[in-house]
Order: structure tokens, then C-alpha cells, then sequence
């Protein structure tokens, strides 16, 4: 495999000490990091087969995406002819549950190659991923999976599992995964990696929470569901159980550190003493939640009693900066207080914590000896301040944005060099893209309103 010499910059290394290096370089060999050290001492010492430049410039781990849905790139832009939504669940009655309906397998793919090519582009190189389409289910996770390769990313990838029609639906969701769980520990991957995932407790019965609890622990995969995104999950979980949304996951026994619950917007304090005390973490979606009006979950609550917060964008904006920078802002105007989140606290989120929602904390998510390279280089366009050790996070939160991202290493491969691809043709994606979104609405057209929003009834 080519090494590589990744030359000058600052490092911003996202490891337990938190350094940042300036007169450093970095030498990736067989897909790793193999050194970090002063630059003068590297280069005397070091030979490699390509040298990427990254003078006057940042370097740092590519970002993790701790939640999202590929697919949710195709509605970018859409005008639908529905009646405007009041509320989160109409938001999923008139919208989401009719696309999910919609989705035909090419579908699928090319969400997955347009969306990947987004993350590529903007400096996101590992995310968490869930599909939702029942008429597209069977071997879907590998068309996913194609089109991340083709990119040249890193996804864990999932069905999500619901029975918001029938049993039999949940069923079929899970042995999707099961059969790529299988195939991917049979085939040795190590970009399209499983996961377990569950729609949302009120669409799925105790049942079946049981059965994904039962063979994620089985395959050793962690497992992913939407916890009180909005209002209805706890409403609905209080009417049939007389339990809150975590309380009853709690008691089924789902709640483990393998667990990441995506949104956790209506926790109460019992609650997140609950998933503190699991281990279970929490993928945050600052702008999604804010797009669909459901309110801001209590990360900087969550951070002090000790719970792992991951940074997501549920299919909203892939753009890792922007919903750092989201993340910044929200929870300062919510509480008012002007330090309730640090920007290197969201930088972690971003990087090194998303690893560890997901077990891969030793493979990746900081610039260390021995970990999968995944590396960004960073070359802003304009800087109006300057850009040293000092300033560098303040910049990251504040200045960066995703078109500013110059170089790309995945997996110790360079995928994208001087804001060049290499891994395919863009424009040619981005056609495909167009035309399958230009379909798909299309066909929504056409779609009534979903009013399914709740599992048949189960006993505990």
C-alpha cells in the first residue's frame, strides 16, 4: 500500500492530551498512522511515495456523523403538495413515512452515492447510517454499501426495523441486518461496517426490542433507535406502558453501552440518570431538531453526568462544520449562558466521540500511531485572523466550513486531493441524483399521508 507524508500545517491530533502541533508531519503507511513527529526529523529519516502539502493549512481527523439517513439527500429542495404539518408526527405522517414508501432500490443507492460524496467533500470520512425503505428492503444494505465504497468512506450501515404496519414488517427489517451482519464478518469489511437499528419505541413492540437486543449481543454490533425526538414517543410510551420513553427501554433491558439513542430531546432528569448509569449513548441532531421544531436536547446536562455525546445530522445537513457550529449556538441561546458548550467539547463530539458511540474509539477518531488514517487537511479560502495553536478551534467552530476542506485521506487512501475526487466522476453522480430525486417526488406526488404511528399492541 502507498505511504504517504502528510507535510507541515497545524495538527490538531483530537488525542487524550489533546494536542496541537505546529512543525509536526505525519507519516501513513498500510492504511495507519505510523508517525507523528517534528517535521525536520520525519523528512530526514522518512521516505514516501506521495507527500501531500499541508502548509498554511489544518489538519485533523475526518469527522463522524454519529446519525444519519442517506436518503434524506434526495428531498433536499423538494416542494411536496401536502397540507403544512403542526406538528413532529404529522411531519412523519405527511412526509417521511410516504418517502420511506416511495424508495425503490436505485434509490437507495444513489441517495448513498450522493449523500457519501457530500460527506466526502466536506470533511466527514465515518458516519451512522439508517435506511427506512419496506419496498426496498431485501439486500438493500448492499446496495448502500456499493455506493459507499465507490466513494470511499466509512458507514455503519442498518435497516430500520419498525411495526408500523405489522409484525411481520419489523421482522423482515431486522433479518436485513442480520444477513449484512453476517456477510460483513464473513467478508472481513472495514469501511461498510453493521449496525442494529430500531425505528422508535412507539412503532416497534416489546417484542422486537428484545430480538434486536438479543442478536446485537449475539453478532457483537451495536444497536441504534430514535428516543423522544418529539412529544409523542413519551406520550405514547406513558398511555400504553405508564412508563417513560428510557424507563421502558430500561426495563426491556435494551439499554447497554452498545446502545446510541439518537435525538433524547424529551428526557427528563430520572431519565438521563438512567442512561447515564447504562452507559448508553446519545447522537445529537442540533439542526434536524430544529428543522422539524421538536425542541434541543440537555447535552450540556448529559456531559456532566457523564453520558458520551456523538454529533449527528439525521439527513438534514451534511455539512459536519455547519452542525458543529449549530451545536455552539443552540445551546447557548436555549440556556442563555454564553459557556454552556466549549468548542473543543463540540470538536470531540465531531471526532473522537462518535468513535466511541460506536466501539471504534481504537481504530478511529484522533490523529494516533496505530489507528486507521482517516485524515482531513483544511486550506480556507480566507482567513480574515490569523491561524495558530491558539486559534486554531476557535476557527474550526467559527471560520471553517466544509468547502474550505482541501484533502481527504481515508483509510490511509488519498479519495479526494485539492478539492478533486478521485474515487469517480462527480458530475456523473450528481446527475444521478437529480434524476432519481426528480422521480421520487414524482411519485409523492401521488402519496397519501401515512397515519400508521404506533406498533400493535404488545405485552411487557
Amino acid at each position: 500500500m502507498t505511504s504517504i507524508l502528510v507535510k507541515g500545517g497545524i495538527i490538531v491530533t483530537m488525542d487524550p492530551r489533546q494536542r496541537i502541533l505546529s512543525e509536526h508531519s505525519i507519516i501513513i503507511e498500510d492504511g495507519k498512522f505510523k508517525a507523528i513527529g517534528k517535521t525536520n526529523e520525519i523528512t530526514r529519516h522518512s521516505r514516501t511515495d506521495e507527500i501531500v502539502d499541508a502548509s498554511g493549512g489544518i489538519v485533523m481527523p475526518g469527522l463522524i456523523c454519529s446519525h444519519t439517513h442517506l436518503y434524506g439527500i434526495l428531498l433536499r429542495g423538494a416542494t411536496l403538495n401536502i397540507a403544512p404539518p403542526s406538528d413532529f408526527t404529522q411531519i412523519l405522517q405527511r412526509v417521511w413515512w410516504p418517502v420511506d414508501e416511495s424508495l425503490t432500490f436505485d434509490d437507495a443507492y444513489v441517495s448513498a452515492l450522493v449523500a457519501s460524496l457530500e460527506f466526502l467533500k466536506t470533511g466527514t470520512t465515518t458516519f451512522a447510517d439508517t435506511y427506512s425503505g419496506p419496498n426496498s428492503l431485501e439486500g438493500v444494505l448492499d446496495r448502500i454499501a456499493e455506493a459507499v465504497d465507490q466513494v470511499g468512506i466509512r458507514g455503519l450501515l442498518a435497516f430500520e426495523a419498525t411495526e408500523r404496519h405489522s409484525k411481520e414488517e419489523g421482522e423482515r427489517g431486522v433479518q436485513e441486518n442480520v444477513r449484512f451482519a453476517e456477510r460483513t464478518n464473513r467478508e472481513k469489511r472495514l469501511r461498510t461496517l453493521p449496525l442494529f437499528s430500531l425505528h422508535a419505541s412507539f412503532t416497534v413492540t416489546d417484542e422486537l426490542i428484545r430480538s434486536v437486543r438479543e442478536l446485537a449481543s449475539r453478532y457483537s454490533v451495536p444497536i441504534t433507535i430514535h428516543a423522544s425526538e418529539g412529544l409523542g414517543d413519551p406520550q405514547h410510551n406513558m398511555e400504553r406502558y405508564g412508563k417513560r420513553t428510557i424507563e421502558r427501554l430500561r426495563d426491556l433491558g435494551l439499554l447497554a453501552p452498545d446502545v446510541v439513542l439518537a435525538h433524547c430531546v424529551h428526557l427528563n432528569d430520572s431519565e438521563l440518570d438512567i442512561v447515564a448509569k447504562s452507559g448508553a449513548k446519545v447522537a445529537h441532531n442540533p439542526m434536524s431538531n430544529m428543522l422539524n421544531a421538536v425542541g434541543t436536547a440537555r447535552v450540556p446536562d448529559m456531559l456532566r453526568k457523564g453520558i458520551r455525546v456523538g454529533l449527528g445530522n439525521d439527513g438534514y445537513i451534511f455539512d459536519g462544520f455547519e452542525n458543529m457550529r449549530a451545536t455552539y449556538l443552540i445551546h447557548r441561546a436555549v440556556t442563555r449562558n454564553p459557556n454552556a458548550m466549549d468548542a473543543y467539547t463540540i470538536l470531540e463530539m465531531a471526532t473522537i466521540r462518535g468513535a466511541e458511540l460506536y466501539g471504534l474509539e481504537k481504530q478511529l477518531g484522533s490523529i494516533e500511531r496505530g489507528k486507521r488514517a482517516d485524515l482531513i487537511v483544511i486550506k480556507p479560502d480566507l482567513l480574515p485572523t490569523p491561524l495558530n495553536p491558539d486559534s486554531v478551534v476557535g476557527h474550526l467552530i467559527n471560520t471553517i466550513n466544509g468547502h474550505d476542506v482541501s484533502t481527504i485521506i481515508a483509510d490511509g487512501k488519498i479519495v479526494m486531493r485539492d478539492r478533486t475526487v478521485a474515487t469517480l466522476d462527480v458530475r456523473d453522480a450528481q446527475k444521478k441524483g437529480q434524476d432519481a430525486a426528480a422521480a421520487l417526488w414524482r411519485r409523492l406526488r401521488t402519496m397519501k399521508p401515512q397515519v400508521d404511528q404506533v406498533a400493535p399492541g404488545s405485552s411487557s
